[in-house]
């Protein structure tokens, strides 16, 4: 009985210690909003281009995660919610990355215009 008092006592602690620690860590972080507007009839074309930036964005330093949101009304409405470990990274060398400069370029095509950005921080 001492033992498995012990034991849930242990994974309490643990789990109140995990939680508090990345609670911590993400309350640091960048939250990026990025609103994108497809072209006319080419929502799932943007889409599409989103989705293979992201999986490449996935593998830069600093990115902690990327949720692809569409509007259910007006699909062409598309919001990315992003969350960086490191708001210089992600305002400097990760405008600068290939595959964001490819992206910017190949957008044109569908997106219809530049996406509007904005930077929020978890307030305590």
């Amino acid at each position: 009985m001492k033992s498995i008092k012990l034991i849930l006592s242990l994974i309490v602690v643990l789990t109140t210690l995990t939680f508090t620690s990345s609670y911590s860590q993400t309350s640091k972080n960048l939250i990026v909003l990025v609103k994108y507007k497809a072209q006319v009839g080419k929502d799932s074309l943007a889409l599409s281009g989103l989705k293979t930036l992201v999986s490449k964005v996935k593998r830069e330093p600093n990115y902690v995660n990327i949720i692809i949101h569409v509007d259910p009304i007006d699909k062409s409405n598309i919001l990315l919610y992003e969350e960086w470990s490191n708001g210089d990274y992600y305002k400097g060398d990760h405008m600068k990355t290939t595959h964001l400069q490819q992206f910017m370029n190949d957008s044109r095509l569908y997106l219809a215009g530049p996406p509007e950005i904005t930077f929020w921080k978890i307030n305590n």
